[in-house]
């Protein structure tokens, strides 16, 4: 005896069916925005090192969750990876000065006070950097506006521009591309590096501005602009998945703050 298996509904006509997303990539965008805002909000209430510490420590062991690739987080938060020394070099040496002084240059000194305020700064960062990042690499923008349009109710000018803006950044890597050919083929990508790096910049900028131009003529021309209520073609539905993402994200500040505050080194 055998049994017939249906086929899942393909999603359209002679397309294959749309594999819906599981776990925490199934959750609206919108719920990760919301919980990101609150754990930050928790964060910056005190600089002490062992809030951004807890919170950093439980961020990491969460963070295999998400079923992100090492080097695509790393090259992702890499920005936030090279801010971090940067900020606490400047903050160990401009910081508020109290305790022992190691050493005085005159325009900046290092004291004991200043390297424990650029070491919870550098904590914080991290705590609040990397999840912002590594939650939003396997985002679709458009889900992401389709949630601040319906869930946030943010204006639809505003949401469809940052949206249409989002989509054509991809375009700037692949115009500079462009451009350097060009350049070569006229013979003018050979000497001077910085001249031409300050040549080719500007001659992006003209092309974005272009493109914006005919983009926002074309928008308009569509009635993304017009006045009333806008429709929109995918719901964006905000659930348990999404309160407990928020939950989660704003519990991990508040654990952080609770273990600050038994351990006495909250300082608001």
């Amino acid at each position: 005896m055998t049994t017939r298996t249906t086929p899942a509904a393909p999603s359209w006509r002679g397309e294959p069916p749309v594999r819906r997303a599981r776990g925490v990539h199934a959750v609206q965008p919108v719920a990760m925005l919301l919980g990101v805002l609150g754990l930050g909000v928790c964060l910056v209430l005190s600089l002490d090192v062992v809030s951004a510490a807890v919170a950093l420590v439980i961020e990491l062991a969460l963070l295999p969750l998400l079923r992100i690739p090492v080097r695509t987080l790393l090259l992702r938060t890499s920005p936030v990876l090279l801010a971090v020394p940067l900020t606490g070099l400047s903050i160990a040496l401009y910081g508020r000065a109290s305790g022992r002084e190691w050493f005085d240059l005159g325009f900046a000194h290092v004291t004991d006070g200043s390297l424990a305020l650029a070491l919870a700064t550098m904590l914080r960062v991290l705590a609040v950097g990397i999840p912002s990042v590594a939650l939003f690499i396997r985002v679709d923008p458009t889900d992401l506006a389709d949630g601040m349009g319906q869930v946030l109710r943010l204006p639809a000018r505003f949401v469809l521009g940052a949206l249409a803006a989002i989509r054509m950044m991809t375009l700037l890597g692949e115009d500079w591309r462009q451009l350097g050919m060009a350049r070569r083929a006229r013979g003018l990508a050979d000497t001077g590096r910085l001249r031409r790096g300050a040549s080719m910049a500007f001659a992006l900028l003209v092309v974005a501005l272009r493109r914006a131009t005919t983009l926002a003529v074309a928008m308009e021309s569509r009635g993304f602009g017009a006045p009333g209520t806008r429709t929109w073609a995918r719901p964006a539905r905000f659930g348990g998945r999404e309160w407990a993402t928020v939950a989660v994200l704003v519990g991990i500040g508040l654990v952080s703050i609770a273990v600050a505050v038994a351990a006495g080194t909250w300082r608001a």
